[in-house]
Parts: structure tokens; sequence; C-alpha cells
């Protein structure tokens, strides 16, 4: 039996270890196998924030497992979806995608306290972005 996904998204940042984890951990967790969740980083750091981590975990959903990835082309010529959260012009752009560019603070050196307005902000987005997907 397969599994035929509504679409496919890429959340991109600059380090990938904070707003583009947290964005596809809400994807993955509020949509689960219906959405091909993708993120990745310009420069990628060399771990996903642990302030991000404790803050989902605060929400039941775990990013502890997850590794900033570099940003490739091919990441998003597979994507239906592009959504960038501050990477600039690192971002390829080709035709046909759907592009959202999503304006958030940058979680990087900041405590949990100051995560968690940011993690609401993103959770916010993902089920209107989720809402507009199932529309289409």
């Amino acid at each position: 039996m397969s599994t035929t996904t509504l679409a496919s998204v890429l959340f991109v940042c600059v380090h990938n270890a904070g707003r583009s984890q947290m964005a596809a951990g809400f994807l993955n967790h509020l949509a689960g196998d219906r959405v091909e969740v993708r993120s990745a980083g310009s420069l990628p750091g060399d771990q996903v924030n642990p302030a991000a981590v404790e803050a989902m975990k605060e929400v039941g959903v775990d990013i502890a497992d997850q590794r900033p990835k570099v940003l490739t082309t091919e990441a998003v010529q597979a994507s239906d979806y592009v959504i960038t959260m501050g990477c600039g012009d690192a971002c390829p752009i080709f035709p046909g995608k759907k592009y959202l560019d999503w304006a958030l603070e940058d979680p990087a050196g900041q405590g949990v306290e100051a995560v968690r307005p940011i993690r609401d902000e993103i959770k916010s987005r993902i089920e209107t972005l989720i809402a507009q997907i199932d529309a289409e």
C-alpha cells in the first residue's frame, strides 16, 4: 500500500539549527505522512539549538535526533513549497515552486524563554500552511 503525499515542503534558514528545525518538527507532527518535510541551511550549524529542542519538547514534539543539513539545489527542486527564514540570497529560485518568506526572530544564542514565542509563531504558521495545502 503506497501513500501519496499532498505536497513537499522545504524549510530553509542559515544554520538549520532553530527555526527551520522547529518548523519541520511541527509539520511532521501535525501533518504526518501527508506532507514530505525537508529542512536545510545555507551555512548549517554543528547541532540543533538546545533551546529549540527543549522548547519543542515542552509541546510534545521531539527534534533531539535531528542534525543540521546543507541546502542543496536538489532539495529545492524536489520541493513544492520553499519556506525561507532569513537565508537571504543563498536560496536558489526555480520556476513553479511556491516561495514563502517567514520573518521570524533568530533563536540562536537565546534561552528557552526567548525561544517559546518563536516556537508558538512557527506552530501558528504551520497550521495555516497545512490548511492551505489541504485546500489545494
